[in-house]
């Protein structure tokens, strides 16, 4: 298909090509598209250009441009013609250009005729955030959006990074990025990434960091790979002197960065008032362990505080006073973190304030480039006994000293009296993240199934689940069906949660039946014996594969059922032991007979996380098809 569309824009060109020449050149250089740019493309973005002008501490403009193509339907999500702002970033100009498959103008709007909305995030209380956005239904494709703006802040805090890919299946024909500067004024560094491989070129002179890249091909979705911020090019840019809503600052790297956040934004700003202060002290009183203290105080935040976003003035970066917290009994990240600090301080306890780039994808700060473009989240770190210890104060179900995979595994900043300093969070990795069922079912002389099973889990694997407790029976009814889809006619007959924060554990009881579970041939039943975790996951097939294989999160099941058949019924047929050990990580399952006639069934399937390369793919594919294949293993008995 995208040949067949290649080979008809190409038709559509030479048909055109004298008039549209003699009309207007630009036009036909708006549609000619490298061949190599077609593959695995959604969407070609002909030009995607960045001007960033530092023309004072307190002054910086940018100017970007952006010329995407869109193939097809699918190519829609990535004209991204939008441009956020607030009462600190003023939009000077905004406007699109829409040119059909032959290079024509199809519309063209101003900035009036952008859709301008509350960039609303779904928790902030306040927000001075907006964003201007362009909204376009197209009628045919291909068609193309040509993009500009112009920006201007007196915050020189962070400096865009750049992008030279942005997402799969959009290729980039010209990419630019400058940022312009006086030398004699402002250090600026840089940071490079993932540019080998890439046809990227760096052309600096004085005053000037340039950086030019063409023809980048686009990158096919491929399963299990790394994230895409991994392995694709970027550039980042600080300065080493800056502005921040009205405070000046200067930072060459994180200790220095770290000590003027102490000092100019979080300083002042922990103060309680004297009923608050006499009430954390009681609460914490004849308590000596800093670790039990600083319980009391978590699970006091979590009980009087909810969390809701507030975005205005410096919302972005400093939080507002512990005494309005305390007030209002909300806040944001910032807010309840520094509160939580405050409130830890007035009973002994020492804790930092800790900057975090939060999120389902591990992303770490650059121990190397200080930068106030990194970071998104604020947690508390509190250290003890050379260790440390890290909470998050915008949640209230989290147990103490357990942050789950939002923030886990990555490089953060603390913020010291001294000054900054990057260390790393807490790592729930391979065996940390457990799961033990244990449990058993029977099987009657209609082939029906009654059983129970006891789910206890760690880890990540209980931080997928110990937020059910606070849901609908309603709403765990149907997870529990989903979740063991495998079993027809399912009935969830009662089921009961037990959540210990004290070890961060989380147990499930469910009592479960099913009609007609056994297939029924003559005086025989056919049934699959893993009833409770069957794991049906199979990597997708993927032939001349690009990408390394990463698993990014390892994991221990291991499961323990007893199983009854009917009175007046044998084994005539049970599956084979078996066990698989390599470099992905282990399974085996065994079956065995007792006395009584009952079967013990057990089962263990542990996933080492790691990158490898792409060679392996096929590898894993085929060990996860094993798993699949023995997870779906049946019995056969017959009535004697």
């Amino acid at each position: 298909m995208r040949r067949i569309l290649l080979v008809l824009i190409i038709m559509t060109f030479n048909c055109l090509h004298n008039n549209l020449l003699s009309q207007n050149n630009n036009k036909l250089q708006l549609l000619l598209i490298d061949e190599k740019l077609i593959d695995n493309s959604n969407a070609v973005l002909k030009l995607d250009s960045m001007t960033v002008e530092i023309k004072s501490q307190r002054s910086m403009s940018i100017k970007y441009k952006r010329i995407i193509t869109v193939l097809n339907e699918s190519g829609n999500k990535y004209v991204h013609a939008f441009v956020g702002y607030d009462k600190s970033i003023s939009v000077k100009y905004a406007q699109a250009i829409v040119y059909d498959s032959a290079g024509r103008q199809i519309k063209k709007f101003k900035q009036k005729d952008f859709k301008d909305r509350s960039a609303y995030d779904g928790f902030s209380l306040f927000s001075d955030n907006r964003v201007l956005y362009l909204e376009y239904s197209p009628i045919t494709y291909p068609y193309t959006v040509e993009f500009s703006y112009e920006t201007q802040t007196p915050n020189t805090a962070a400096i865009p990074s750049w992008y030279f890919l942005g997402s799969y299946e959009v290729s980039v024909e010209k990419s630019h990025f400058k940022v312009l500067y006086d030398q004699n004024e402002f250090h600026l560094r840089t940071k490079e990434k993932n540019f080998d491989g890439f046809n990227i070129t760096q052309n600096n002179s004085e005053g000037i960091i340039y950086y030019y890249a063409q023809n980048l091909p686009a990158i096919k979705r491929e399963d299990l790979s790394p994230s895409f911020i991994e392995f694709t090019p970027t550039v980042g840019v600080a300065s080493d002197k800056f502005h921040l809503e009205g405070v000046d600052g200067t930072a060459t790297d994180w200790n220095s960065f770290g000590k003027w956040m102490y000092n100019q934004i979080l300083a002042g700003r922990r103060d309680l008032p004297i009923e608050t202060v006499n009430e954390i002290k009681g609460l914490t009183s004849g308590i000596e362990d800093p670790l039990e203290k600083a319980k009391k105080v978590y699970e006091y935040v979590q009980k009087n505080t909810r969390y809701i976003s507030v975005q205005v003035g410096i919302g972005g970066y400093q939080p507002i006073p512990a005494a309005e917290v305390d007030k209002v009994k909300y806040g944001d990240c910032k807010g309840l973190s520094n509160y939580t600090q405050a409130l830890l301080e007035t009973v002994g306890v020492k804790s930092y304030y800790t900057h975090v780039e939060a999120g389902n994808e591990i992303i770490s700060f650059e121990e190397d480039f200080a930068s106030l473009s990194q970071g998104n989240h604020v947690i508390l770190c509190i250290p003890h006994n050379d260790e440390l210890y890290w909470i998050d104060c915008t949640t209230q179900i989290h147990p103490f000293g357990f942050i789950g995979d939002f923030t886990d595994d990555r490089r953060v900043l603390i913020m010291k009296p001294e000054g900054g300093e990057i260390v790393k969070t807490v790592s729930y990795t391979n065996e940390d993240n457990y799961q033990k069922n244990t449990g058993n079912y029977k099987i009657d002389n209609q082939g029906n199934l009654t059983g129970n099973i006891k789910i206890v889990t760690n880890g990540i694997q209980y931080d997928n689940r110990f937020a059910i407790e606070n849901k609908s029976e309603e709403d765990n009814i149907k997870r529990y069906k989903e979740y063991f889809s495998n079993i027809n006619n399912l009935s969830i007959d009662d089921f009961s949660f037990n959540n210990d924060k004290n070890k961060v554990e989380f147990t499930e009881n469910v009592n479960l039946s099913a009609g007609n579970y056994a297939s029924v041939a003559g005086n025989r039943f056919i049934f699959v014996v893993n009833v409770f975790n069957k794991n049906s996951f199979v990597p997708e097939r993927c032939r001349n594969r690009n990408l390394p294989l990463k698993i990014k999160r390892g994991y221990l099941d291991e499961d323990e059922v007893l199983i009854s058949l009917p009175q007046d019924f044998s084994i005539e047929a049970l599956p084979d032991n078996e066990t698989i050990n390599n470099k992905f990580g282990e399974y085996s399952v065994s079956f065995t007979k007792n006395d009584d006639g009952t079967v013990i069934y057990k089962r263990r399937m542990f996933i080492k996380e790691g990158l490898y390369p792409k060679e392996d793919y096929k590898l894993y594919r085929e060990f996860r098809n094993s798993i699949k294949h023995l997870d779906n293993s049946k019995m056969v008995i017959i009535k004697s």
